[in-house]
């Protein structure tokens, strides 16, 4: 019996929620040349094979936003998942130089609860409703 390859894994791509001393928090706009171009979302990127998720996002910010940070200051603080894409969102406090949109149409800083008004991707909106209820607990 011949066993059909099951549905691929999903892709696992992590995000910052990066957050100034006023709890704003920064979005970049997507390349208009990329899937979802133009749409704004939370900084970040997938996972290389054998990448620690912490890792990653710190790769992936120096890369996206010319940012250094360190893994233990990567909080967990939400998730969105699809079939096909599963995003990890972590609370980004501390960072190292000034935030420049290196690879993004633009970089903006606004109050969670603004960020539902912007065209994004749709999984990036329950992560902005999570990290909204995060910081109105004050848990973040």
């Amino acid at each position: 019996m011949t066993g059909a390859a099951g549905p691929a894994p999903a892709l696992l791509v992590v995000a910052a929620a990066l957050l100034d001393p006023l709890d704003r928090v920064c979005l970049q706009q997507r390349p208009r040349d990329k899937r979802h171009g133009g749409l704004w979302e939370f900084p970040g990127g997938k996972v290389e094979p054998g990448e620690d998720p912490a890792a990653a996002l710190c790769r992936e910010l120096v890369e996206e936003l010319g940012v250094a940070v360190l893994p233990n200051d990567c909080v967990p603080c939400g998730f969105a998942a699809a079939p096909e894409l599963v995003i990890l969102l972590y609370a980004v406090r501390r960072w190292e130089g000034t935030v420049t949109g290196l690879e993004a149409e633009g970089v903006t800083w606004l109050a969670p609860a603004m960020a539902t008004g912007l065209a994004m991707p749709p999984l990036d909106y329950p992560l902005v409703r999570q990290l909204q209820q995060l910081l109105v607990h004050r848990i973040i």
